[in-house]
C-alpha cells in the first residue's frame, strides 16, 4: 500500500510535492480508512485541476518511478536514462527526485533516488517496523554507495552497480530478497489510461475466458450496471479473413494476416434480449463488442479485468481520467468498490485523475482523499488536499459544505483560468 509519493524537477513539477494517502484526524467516512496496527491509510484519492495544470504529470511520475526501479538494471553502460525535468527554470542538469514510502512485509519502505539522464545521483533505502526508530538499508551518493549491515544483501555489490543503474534493483537481480520484494511491491500497481482502454482488452477478455479470479465480480458489475446485455459469451475462434472490414487499407489487411493466420483469437459478445411488438423476449442475439457496444459499455469491459484482479489481490491502481466516456453514476460505482471494505477486503487502493465534478461528494470521499493540482505564476505545479486548504478568512474546508459548487465557482482553486 502506497503511504506517500514525492516527485520534483519532473514534467510541471518543480520544487518537491507530496501525495500522501496517510489518513488525517476527521472522523468521517471511516470505512474509507485501511487500519494496520497504529497506520490509518485512504481506500482511495482523487485528484482534480484545470487542463495542463498537472493532474496526468503525477499520474506520469508514478510511473516513471516505477519504469526505472524495474527497467534501469536492464540498461547497457553508456545508456541514456528516461529524463524529463521541468524546462522552465535556469538550473540546468538539475536531478529529478522520486520517493515512494510504503507498506510492505509488515513494515515501512521509504525508498527513493535522484537522477538524471545520466547516472544516478543519489539513492536511499530506510526500513521502519513497529515503534522502532527507522533504519537505513543503504545510502548512495555521487562518492560512492554506504550499505549498512542491516541490507546484508547489498554487501560487496556497491562497485557492480553502474552509474545508469538503480542499486535496488541490482541487487534483487543478484538475487536479494528484500529487494526482490521491493520490486515485486513496484510491479504490483498498475498506471492505466482511461482513455486508451485498448491496452488493457487481452487481460480482461482472458480474466472471462478463463473464469479466473475477477470473472464472477465482473459479471455481476456489469449486471448491476445495467448495460443492456444480459450475459458475456466469451470464446477461443480461429482468425478468418472475412471477418476483417471490407473498408480495411490492404497494407493493414496484409500485415494482420501474416501475423495472426493459423492462430486461434479470443472473441466476445455481448448477450441481448430480441423482443416482439408487445414487449415480449422471444429470444437472443448476440453483438460484437466492438462494433456494437457504446464506448462506454467497452470501457467497462475492458477496465473490469484490472480492477477486480487489484481488488482481489490487494494492489493498487492509477487511472489517468478514470471518467472518460463513463457516466458519473458508474464512476461512483467504481470508487465505491474501493471505498468499501466489504467489496475491498484485502485492502486494494485506486487513485486517479478527473474533471468529472459530480464525483465531489461528501458521501463519496473524505477531505483527505480530494487533491487538487495547479500551476503557479512560474507555471510549475503545486498539490494540495482539500484538508489543508485554508479559505481567506483562515479557516479550513467544512464536511458539510457544498464540495462541487465551492470547486466550480473558485473557492479551491484548481480550475480554468478563462479570459473574455
Amino acid at each position: 500500500m502506497i503511504i506517500d509519493f514525492t516527485v520534483g524537477n519532473f514534467l510541471s513539477f518543480h520544487d518537491k510535492r507530496t501525495l500522501s494517502f496517510q489518513a488525517s484526524g476527521i472522523s468521517e467516512l471511516p470505512e474509507n480508512i485501511i487500519k494496520i496496527g497504529k497506520n490509518r491509510l485512504l481506500r482511495s484519492g482523487v485528484v482534480y485541476g484545470a487542463n495542463s495544470s498537472g493532474k496526468s504529470n503525477l499520474i506520469k511520475g508514478i510511473d516513471r518511478m516505477r519504469d526505472l526501479v524495474l527497467n534501469s538494471v536492464k540498461l547497457n553502460d553508456n545508456d541514456l536514462l528516461e529524463y524529463s525535468p521541468f524546462l522552465l527554470s535556469n538550473q540546468d542538469d538539475e536531478p529529478t527526485f522520486f520517493e515512494m514510502e510504503f507498506y510492505l512485509l509488515n513494515k515501512i519502505f521509504r525508498y527513493g533516488f535522484e537522477y538524471t539522464d545520466k547516472k544516478i545521483i543519489n539513492e536511499w533505502l530506510f526500513i521502519k517496523q513497529g515503534s522502532k526508530k527507522e533504519a537505513v538499508q543503504f545510502i548512495r551518493t555521487i562518492d560512492g554507495i554506504g550499505v549498512s549491515p542491516e541490507f546484508e544483501e547489498g554487501l560487496g555489490k556497491e562497485k557492480s552497480t553502474n552509474d545508469n543503474r538503480l542499486f535496488v534493483s541490482l541487487v534483487a537481480q543478484l538475487g536479494g530478497i528484500t529487494s526482490k520484494k521491493i520490486l515485486e511491491w513496484f510491479r504490483g500497481y498498475n498506471v492505466l489510461s482511461g482513455i486508451e482502454h485498448k491496452d488493457y482488452t487481452g487481460f480482461s477478455l482472458r480474466m472471462l475466458h478463463k473464469n479466473i479470479k475477477g470473472c464472477e465480480q465482473s459479471l455481476s458489475l456489469y449486471q448491476k450496471l445495467k448495460l443492456g446485455f444480459t450475459d458475456i459469451n466469451v470464446k477461443e475462434v480461429e482468425f478468418n479473413t472475412n471477418e476483417l472490414p471490407s473498408n480495411m487499407p490492404d497494407s493493414m489487411r496484409t500485415k494482420l494476416v501474416k501475423e495472426f493466420q493459423g492462430k486461434t483469437m479470443v472473441s466476445i459478445k455481448t448477450v441481448h434480449n430480441r423482443y416482439d411488438k408487445s414487449g415480449q423476449i422471444i429470444g437472443q442475439i448476440l453483438f460484437d463488442k466492438d462494433e456494437n457496444e457504446s464506448e462506454g459499455t467497452k470501457k467497462i469491459i475492458d477496465l473490469s479485468g484490472p480492477i477486480f484482479d487489484t481488488l482481489m489481490l490487494g494492489k493498487i491502481l492509477i487511472i489517468d481520467e478514470l471518467d472518460a466516456k463513463l457516466h458519473p453514476l458508474i464512476t461512483i460505482q467504481i470508487v465505491k468498490l474501493f471505498n468499501n471494505p466489504d467489496t475491498n477486503p484485502n485492502n486494494a487502493q485506486l487513485f486517479f485523475a478527473t474533471h468529472d465534478t459530480n464525483l465531489l461528494n461528501s458521501e463519496l470521499f473524505r477531505r483527505d482523499q480530494i487533491w487538487f493540482a495547479e500551476k503557479d505564476a512560474t507555471e510549475q505545479t503545486d498539490l494540495y488536499s482539500l484538508i489543508e486548504f485554508k479559505l481567506p478568512d483562515g479557516s479550513k474546508v467544512r464536511n458539510d459544505s457544498n464540495l462541487e459548487r465551492n470547486y466550480i465557482r473558485g473557492r479551491y482553486g484548481a480550475i480554468p483560468f478563462i479570459t473574455y
